[in-house]
């Protein structure tokens, strides 16, 4: 899937998103300030939950409840090996079985699962994104 959206019409997107995805584990890319936390916070909307989703920078994680599922929210930007994921246990939300949404997922390449939905975000103009969605194998 590829798309060019303005912001007002994240909510949209994220609808659709949710139904190519192939994995719930997703990696977002895209440049500081591209709107990688904000389609998260609208991914989480549509998913049903009512929390706000938030930069997890300093956090590395944050956990949202969902209608019968949850989100973790990780944010590897700050981090300075992977030995740092593995420290927050990293591979037992992988394997949880709950949307695992990644935000600067080249951190911990080596730490990813194989089959993951890859989301790419790009800045075209203040108020317009380009998002291409993916499944991809980790190798």
């Amino acid at each position: 899937m590829k798309k060019t959206f303005n912001i007002e019409e994240i909510d949209e997107v994220a609808k659709d998103l949710l139904g190519v995805f192939g994995s719930k584990i997703v990696l977002f890319n895209g440049e500081m300030g591209a709107g990688k936390t904000t389609l998260i916070s609208a991914l989480v909307r549509a998913l049903g939950g009512t929390e706000d989703a938030s930069s997890p920078t300093f956090s590395i994680v944050n956990e949202y409840k969902v209608p019968n599922d949850f989100v973790y929210h990780f944010d590897f930007y700050r981090i300075k090996n992977h030995y740092e994921a593995l420290d927050i246990g990293v591979d037992d939300y992988f394997c949880s079985g709950y949307w695992n949404f990644i935000e600067w997922p080249e951190k911990i390449k080596i730490l990813l699962p194989k089959d993951v939905t890859v989301v790419n975000l790009r800045i075209d103009n203040e108020q317009q994104r380009t998002i291409e969605c993916f499944e991809s194998e980790i190798s």
